[in-house]
């Protein structure tokens, strides 16, 4: 298999999902930092905490509050005082901008890029996980599933993260929904199959090389 069929490959066997990365912007935002060195499901769990606390404007909501009344909220979420501080110094970043996104949306997405990674607490996936689900824009997203997936189905192993981001962006059209949908079939077989210890006998993938070393 080449890097060019991964994303068919992937959709006939998981069928569509959309832009995967479930709730609102502000929640995307949010639970952007949320997610990191944590499972999807504690994140949910301190989203409906803010959700429930805050009621429908969350951005304004949480930047009015101390980063110690943040933690209590998200303490679900794990490493919640690190995370309450990362999620402060976000909102004083969109607080520059009046929490407007389209006013973030006038500038490249190399700047936008940027600022966000200027950001204490905001590391490459982080920022374009944002840049992608919340503001919409093209740039691909990569965890450790990407490099996963690169690895034993491709035998292809690079050094630094945005070689593996621009592998993509340089293999596929640069188009949101694409993207958006592509990271979220490769989470979903990451999860499903290619597992920390795959399941190499049930996964449809023949061609894979780490099931078939000699291919």
């Amino acid at each position: 298999m080449k890097l060019e069929n991964l994303y068919e490959t992937l959709r006939e066997i998981h069928g569509p999902q959309g832009k995967w990365w479930p709730g609102t912007v502000e929640e995307i935002i949010v639970s952007a930092v949320l997610t990191q060195n944590t499972n999807w499901k504690n994140v949910e769990k301190a989203l409906e905490n803010i959700k429930k606390h805050c009621k429908n404007d969350i951005l304004h909501c949480l930047a009015k509050m101390s980063t110690e009344e943040i933690s209590v909220l998200i303490k679900l979420a794990g490493f919640f005082n690190v995370k309450a501080q990362r999620l402060k110094n976000l909102l004083k970043w969109l607080k520059n901008y009046d929490f407007d996104l389209e006013k973030i949306k006038t500038k490249s997405i190399g700047e936008i890029r940027n600022e966000l990674l200027s950001v204490k607490g905001i590391g490459k996936e982080t920022a374009d996980s944002i840049i992608l689900y919340a503001l919409e824009l093209p740039i691909f997203v990569v965890d450790a599933y990407t490099k996963r997936l690169l690895d034993r189905l491709l035998g292809i192993k690079l050094k630094e993260y945005d070689e593996y981001r621009l592998l993509f962006e340089t293999t596929y059209p640069k188009d949101v929904a694409l993207y958006q949908e592509f990271h979220g079939l490769i989470v979903e077989h990451a999860k499903t199959f290619c597992r920390t210890k795959p399941l190499c006998e049930t996964c449809p993938i023949e061609s894979c090389r780490y099931k078939n070393p000699k291919d």
